[in-house]
């Protein structure tokens, strides 16, 4: 299983939300490079960063944070926020993402993502669902709309996408546990599906839990920044 630590970007600085709220956000580093090479420095191959700003924009802002990131570590960065336009996901690969997940943009514009996907290679592109009740949400969680995940996932499995990223805001932040019944769900349901659990983990057992029942990928950040689990556990269980 890929362990993923995540960096959540406002305004330059390295910052987590609770439930996907914007009025409950906490820094935890005005210098997100720092803790990149944390993580390098603890073993860890991939980073989750997401951009804030551009999720809230609609367009992609802390592409400067990225850039630095990826040339100054080793880590395998998946990217995402605010991608909505040919320029932004440009920006995205040009400042050295190795993946790029589309959120709002997979909802909103199916036919732009599909184009991405001929473009730059359907491994390339994440499919990004935040999810609440079962139901995607969108531009930063702001936005909630009628489509279960099951059916985004559906409608793009035919097309060859079959990373997925699934954040179950309700947990988000929270440090209580990932939904494992929703993953498990989603793996029973798509089982050929490459999914990357995200939200709720505040333990390393989450992480076992989490792996037990196949998820390809494990995103945690907060659980990290509160010392619920400490960095030098992951590597072996990245490993393992």
């Amino acid at each position: 299983m890929r362990i993923i630590p995540a960096i959540d970007i406002i305004d330059g600085k390295c910052v987590r939300l609770t439930q996907g709220d914007y009025n409950k956000k906490k820094i935890y580093n005005e210098n997100p490079i720092e803790v990149a090479r944390e993580f390098e420095d603890a073993g860890l191959k991939f980073l989750h960063m997401v951009d804030l700003d551009g999720a809230k924009a609609g367009r992609i802002v802390n592409y400067s944070v990225l850039e630095k990131v990826a040339t100054q570590t080793s880590l395998s960065i998946d990217f995402g926020g605010g991608i909505k336009s040919d320029q932004d996901i440009e920006i995205a690969f040009k400042s050295g993402a190795k993946q790029v997940t589309c959120g709002s943009i997979a909802v909103k514009y199916p036919a732009k993502v599909l184009e991405w996907a001929d473009r730059y290679g359907r491994d390339k592109l994440i499919l990004g669902a935040d999810v609440k009740e079962r139901k995607v949400a969108i531009s930063g969680w702001t936005e909630k709309t009628t489509l279960s995940i099951e059916d985004l996932i559906h409608k793009y499995m035919g097309d060859g996408l079959y990373h997925v990223i699934c954040t179950d805001i309700a947990t988000d932040g929270m440090l209580t546990g990932p939904n494992l019944d929703l993953y498990k769900d989603l793996l029973r349901i798509f089982p050929s599906i490459r999914l990357i659990a995200s939200g709720g983990v505040g333990s390393i057992n989450d992480l076992v839990k989490l792996k037990e029942i196949g998820v390809e990928g494990a995103i945690l950040g907060k659980a990290i920044y509160e010392g619920k689990v400490k960095l030098n556990e992951l590597k072996s269980l990245q490993d393992a």
